[in-house]
């Protein structure tokens, strides 16, 4: 068995209730292309948790549903605000750049949540030629931070890009495990705060490779079928992608994986906040736990479990929990972490 790891939610394997659906719909031929009645069931249950406007394009992986979202929505000219931590700006090779052509104008924030006085600042001076054009805020909910924006932030940051000709785009890689935290549906983070397009994500809650764009706005939605297709995000057995949803959604599995990830990352906090040498540096708000540690112990513990270090000049990594981590596996974790910083203690 493989050893267990705390690397990366993508580490994770799939839901068996997943990979059941999957076999489920593995019987018989079905119209291609999104054609299939498991297509449209999905739509019907994407719809009930955004709303009856919505519009729902499966897609392969998050980077196309990143990329296609901001494709469909500018022109080469325009600019993408977004946080400076933003997978869009840090983690898709560029894509996002190269495809769409624009600029992303990167953000620096203290926690990975932009504030409205930082769009409004990003737009000071833009008004002629001379100049990108903004065109899209973007935003991660939960944040690659592993903090939440409230549904209330959300909106304040919608009311400000719209009062500005802009649209509100939401990378929603983990979106359940932000609801989740938030105790509320999808649609309270989305539709009802005036979100115009959401990259919805499920690889990293238990999908095998459930992603899609979701158009909540429908003046926007006019061409994303063709993008869809130009962009190589359109599946041909697409059945496999949209009954991954139906699993995702029906009888709330999307909210017990997330909730349990949480917990388990809530659980990681608690064990190793009192050893010394760890700091917690975010607030814990989803299913990730970013800690400062003594450098000198990193390798060491990465040569029992895996984990990256998200900033090596400050010594702090990320400790990722999934929807199959186990509590022995975080007790496990936290008395190695415990060793080892006790031990570089004594020593130092």
């Amino acid at each position: 068995m493989e050893p267990i790891s705390f690397g990366s939610d993508n580490h994770s394997g799939v839901h068996p209730e997943i990979l059941e659906m999957i076999n489920a719909v593995n019987r018989g031929h079905v119209v291609a292309y999104g054609d299939d009645h498991y297509t449209k069931e999905a739509e019907k249950l994407i719809r009930k948790q955004f709303g009856e406007q919505a519009a729902f394009y499966p897609v392969a992986n998050g980077t196309g549903a990143n990329v296609l979202s901001l494709k469909s929505v500018t022109t080469s000219y325009n600019s993408v605000i977004c946080p400076n931590t933003a997978h869009i700006n840090t983690d898709e090779c560029g894509a996002p750049e190269h495809y769409t052509g624009c600029k992303l104008e990167a953000v620096e924030t203290m926690d990975g949540k932009l504030r409205p006085q930082q769009i409004e600042a990003a737009l000071s001076g833009r008004h002629d030629e001379h100049h990108n054009r903004p065109r899209v805020v973007s935003i991660t909910e939960a944040t690659e931070l592993g903090t939440s924006y409230t549904p209330e932030e959300i909106r304040r940051l919608a009311d400000t890009a719209h009062k500005n000709g802009l649209v509100l785009h939401m990378d929603g890689a983990r979106i359940a495990n932000a609801a989740a935290f938030l105790d509320v549906p999808f649609s309270a983070l989305t539709t009802d705060a005036d979100v115009d397009i959401l990259s919805f994500g499920g690889t990293k809650n238990g999908m095998m490779m459930g992603e899609s764009i979701i158009v909540l706005n429908p003046e926007l939605d006019k061409e994303m079928k063709f993008i869809r297709k130009q962009g190589m995000q359109l599946a041909s057995k697409m059945r496999f992608l949209s009954a991954q949803f139906i699993a995702y959604l029906t009888d709330e599995l999307w909210l017990e994986n997330a909730r349990h990830a949480n917990k388990m990352a809530r659980l990681l906090a608690k064990l190793v906040r009192d050893v010394p040498g760890v700091e917690i540096a975010w607030p814990v708000e989803a299913n990730g736990v970013f800690a400062r540690i003594p450098k000198a112990v990193i390798p060491e513990l990465q040569k029992q479990f895996f984990f990256y270090i998200w900033d090596e000049e400050k010594g702090i990594v990320r400790w990722m929990c999934s929807f199959d981590t186990e509590e022995s596996h975080v007790r496990e974790f936290s008395q190695a972490i415990r060793f080892a910083c006790e031990t570089y203690e004594k020593e130092n």
